[in-house]
C-alpha cells in the first residue's frame, strides 16, 4: 500500500468515530476524498458525499459507514464510577479490564473499565458472562461532584485502542468495522481520477452514518441522492480460526481476497458485472451466501424509493466488535480496485434490471 494511502487509513482508524458522533472522522474523511472529487458536502445528521464526473449517468453511490460501536456514559454512583449503555454490538465480556477514552465537550478523559481480582470474588458453579450494566469506568475521581466536573451522562465512550500491524500484511485495530470501507470509497476516487480515464458515470463516494444502530444513515443519503447503482462496502466474519463452524458461517479466510454476497438484497446482475471485472483484473474473490438480511447498509439501500441495483463488497475480518481485528491490507487494496473497475465499465445511461 503506498505511503499516503496507509498513512489515511491509520489517521482514520484511530481517531475517534463513535456512532451518533462520528464528526472528527468524517472531517478526516473528507479532508481526503476532496482531492479527487469535483465537490463535497454534508447533510444535516452528517452523511459525507464526495462527486467525481458530476452530471453523468447512470449515478453511482459507493457507500460505506463511518460510525464504530461504543458505548455512552449513563450514570454516575456517589462514588464516581461510571455505569455505562450500550452503541452497537459492544461485548460486554471483551469490554472489561480495557483503557478507554470519554469523548466529552472540553477533550478526551481517560479511563479503565473496572474489573474485580478474581481472588476477590466468590461463585459457585460457573462465573457468568457479565451484562453491560455490570461495566464500570474509573476515571481516577472520588465523588459523582467531581466526576461531573468532567463527564456528563451521554458522553460517548470508545476503547484505546489503535492501529498496528500484527505481521506482514496483517493489521489490527479496534474499528476496522467500518473505517476499511470509508478507506476504500475515497480510495476508488482517487484510483478513477488519477486514471485519466473518460467516465460515463456520476460517481457519489459516500461515508454514511449511524449504521451500527439500525443502518439509520444510509436509509438518509440513499433517498437524496437518488442513484441508480449503489455498492456497498463493509467487513464479513472471516471464518478461518479456531471455534468458528465453517457449516454453519461458510468458508471466508483473510488473505484471499474480498468477498461477494449471493442472494436476497444483492442484484444478480451488478454482482455478474463485479465477477466480470473482477476477472478481467485478476481480483481474487470469495463468496457468501445469505438468507433474509445482509445485515449492512445493502439492506436499507436497495429498497429505497423505487428499488437501487445494489451489490455488498466485504473485507474478511477477524474478531469482529472487538479490540483487535485483524485484516489484510492486501484484501483491503483489491476491493477500490474492483470498484474502480466496476466504474468505468458503466455505459452510458446504463441500468440495470433483473432478466425475466
Amino acid at each position: 500500500m503506498r505511503d499516503a494511502s496507509l498513512n489515511f487509513l491509520k489517521t482514520l482508524v484511530n481517531t475517534p468515530s463513535p456512532t451518533g458522533h462520528e464528526t472528527r472522522g468524517q472531517r478526516v474523511w473528507l479532508d481526503y476524498a476532496k482531492q479527487f472529487s469535483d465537490e463535497t458536502f454534508s447533510d444535516a445528521y452528517g452523511n459525507c458525499v464526495a462527486v467525481l464526473n458530476k452530471g453523468g449517468g447512470p449515478r453511482i453511490m459507493l457507500a460505506a459507514h463511518a460510525d464504530e460501536i461504543a458505548m455512552a456514559v449513563n450514570y454516575i454512583d456517589d462514588n464516581g464510577f461510571i455505569y455505562v449503555r450500550r452503541m452497537g454490538g459492544i461485548d460486554a465480556a471483551i469490554t472489561k479490564a480495557q483503557r478507554i477514552f470519554i469523548h466529552t465537550r472540553g477533550g478526551a478523559v481517560k479511563g479503565v473499565v473496572g474489573n474485580v481480582a478474581p481472588h476477590l470474588t466468590k461463585q459457585d458453579g460457573e462465573p457468568k458472562l457479565p451484562k453491560i450494566h455490570d461495566i464500570f469506568i474509573d476515571i481516577g475521581v472520588s465523588s459523582r461532584k467531581e466526576a461531573e466536573k468532567i463527564v456528563r451522562v451521554g458522553d460517548p465512550i470508545t476503547l484505546a485502542d489503535e492501529f498496528d500491524i500484527l505481521r506482514g500484511d496483517l493489521a489490527v485495530a479496534r474499528a476496522f468495522d467500518n473505517r476499511i470501507g470509508t478507506f476504500a470509497v475515497a480510495e476508488t476516487l482517487r484510483l478513477l481520477k488519477e486514471s485519466k480515464v473518460k467516465l460515463n458515470c456520476e460517481v457519489c463516494a459516500v461515508s454514511n452514518v449511524q449504521e451500527e444502530v439500525g443502518l439509520l444513515g444510509a436509509r438518509q443519503i440513499a433517498y437524496s441522492l437518488k442513484p441508480d447503482v449503489a455498492l456497498v462496502v463493509d467487513v464479513t466474519h472471516a471464518t478461518d480460526y479456531p471455534t468458528v463452524s465453517k457449516t454453519q458461517h461458510g468458508d471466508v479466510k483473510i488473505g484471499q481476497g474480498p468477498a461477494l454476497t449471493h442472494g436476497g438484497c444483492n442484484h444478480p446482475e451488478v454482482v455478474k458485472r463485479l465477477e466480470e471485472v473482477a476477472a478481467k483484473k485478476k481480483i481474487p474473490l470469495q463468496h457468501e451466501a445469505m438468507s433474509a438480511t445482509s445485515g449492512t447498509d445493502t439492506d436499507v439501500i436497495f429498497w429505497t424509493r423505487g428499488g437501487i441495483a445494489s451489490a455488498l463488497i466485504s473485507l474478511p475480518n477477524r474478531y469482529m466488535h472487538s479490540p483487535v481485528e485483524v485484516v489484510s491490507l492486501k484484501d483491503l487494496e483489491f476491493i477500490p480496485q474492483l470498484m474502480a473497475a466496476f466504474v468505468q465499465s458503466l455505459k452510458k445511461g446504463e441500468e440495470f434490471k433483473v432478466k425475466i
